[in-house]
């Protein structure tokens, strides 16, 4: 297996602000995910009152992700075409006016659209997140900015679990959709405020110009290969985090105790993922670190569904197993995201990089919870879960593989 190496170089916007510039931007990416992980601790109070069932609730779940399966390249070309700072403030707007939308829903239906407009503002921030970011960040901070970022979706579930246990206790989840609206809207404050103006493009060639960068990056055979290595780790930690309140509710749990236990094991990937930036810095190598990160997930994710531990003694080792799966695979989703600001090829674009990789694995987040949600009801419970995720480990792995033979043959066609 080739090593896989990442280039330290990077374009910087004129006149940023580096540090409060990337921070403003993982906080929106924050802000855009805590509209996922809002909905699976309400998920027991909006089956009581609209009837949704197991499958539907894994739809529910999924459906945040179908903007991202469909959609990816387009946002990006037109983050090329109208600037990618604009098209995060579009996102915003969109989130806060499908989970708006959500708060008044009285059919599954509507609520189900609601949660497609909200995923079409997660897809505009975390698309062109990675791409501005790398446009702002000196090279010096490039690692600690990309590990940043891949720490979002942990530190997203930490907060939007927490927020939601704690606000379900008192007030009903219309009022949760209300909260996390007010969220997006107060981020375009700090946008806004710190992260640097698009530069304007010159007219009558932007177009064209963004249309080719789109069409030479997906014509290169690095970001496919990375997304799927991508997907073998989300459709893992999307079924497994989406579900977790319940498998907890399952055994006993009050869902206020379930849902502070998710939030737990959403927090702890944010070390993983931090932890891979300093490994990145020291100069580990990224893909077989990849490969552990994986290996780590296969076996704890045996230890969270395979054995019936029962409640007291048994949910505290249910939830090391679960702890472990979410801290060591936390570090996948960082170095990935290191990866792909180098993967264009000469002449692409970061932006469309991130965004194929986005349309990839939102496949696995989309069918992920609802693969699980599908095992469970075919076994009669959840201790069936470990084979689909055990099995993605290890296509993850051969990927991996995959990729590090690409990125060497593309450095030595397209040298630094």
């Amino acid at each position: 297996m080739q090593p896989i190496e990442v280039n330290t170089a990077a374009p910087r916007r004129a006149g940023s602000d580096p540090e409060p510039s990337w921070v403003v931007i993982v906080c929106v990416g924050v802000v855009a995910a805590m509209h996922i992980w809002k909905l699976p601790s309400a998920l027991s109070s909006i089956d009581e009152e609209l009837g949704l069932g197991l499958l539907r609730s894994g739809m529910l779940l999924g459906i945040i992700q179908v903007a991202s399966m469909l959609g990816g390249l387009a946002v990006a070309w037109f983050g090329e075409r109208l600037g990618l700072r604009r098209m995060l403030v579009a996102g915003l707007v969109l989130l806060a006016a499908g989970s708006c939308t959500g708060a008044i829903a009285t059919e599954v239906a509507l609520l189900m659209a609601s949660r497609a407009v909200e995923g079409i503002g997660f897809l505009l921030c975390t698309v062109l997140a990675p791409a501005l970011i790398r446009e702002c960040c000196p090279p010096s901070r490039l690692n600690a900015a990309m590990a940043g970022w891949g720490a979002f979706q942990g530190t997203a579930a930490l907060f939007g679990f927490t927020v939601s246990a704690l606000l379900l206790e008192t007030v009903s989840w219309r009022v949760l959709w209300l909260v996390m609206a007010v969220f997006a809207v107060a981020m375009l404050v700090p946008l806004l405020k710190l992260v640097p103006a698009d530069k304007a493009r010159p007219s009558g060639q932007s177009t064209k110009s963004a249309g080719r960068m789109v069409l030479t990056t997906v014509r290169s055979i690095g970001p496919w290969v990375a997304g799927l290595v991508f997907a073998c780790y989300t459709i893992q930690w999307m079924a497994v985090m989406g579900f977790l309140p319940s498998i907890y509710q399952a055994v006993g749990a009050s869902s206020l105790t379930a849902g502070l236990l998710t939030a737990l094991v959403g927090g702890v990937n944010i070390i993983g993922a931090l932890g891979s930036g300093v490994f990145l810095q020291r100069g580990s190598s990224p893909n077989a670190m990849l490969v552990a990160c994986f290996v780590v997930m296969a076996v704890s994710s045996v230890g969270v569904f395979a054995i019936n531990w029962g409640a007291g003694v048994g949910l505290i080792a249910q939830l090391g197993f679960a702890v472990l799966f979410s801290m060591v695979g936390g570090a996948a989703p960082a170095i990935l995201s290191r990866i792909a600001v180098d993967l264009a090829p000469p002449g692409g674009s970061v932006a469309a990089v991130i965004g194929l990789m986005q349309q990839i694995f939102n496949v696995g987040n989309f069918f992920g919870p609802f693969l699980i949600a599908w095992v469970a009801l075919l076994v009669g419970g959840w201790h069936g879960s470990w084979w689909l995720t055990g099995a993605f480990s290890v296509l993850g792995i051969a990927l991996t593989g995959m990729l590090a033979r690409q990125l060497a043959r593309s450095k030595d066609t397209h040298p630094a």
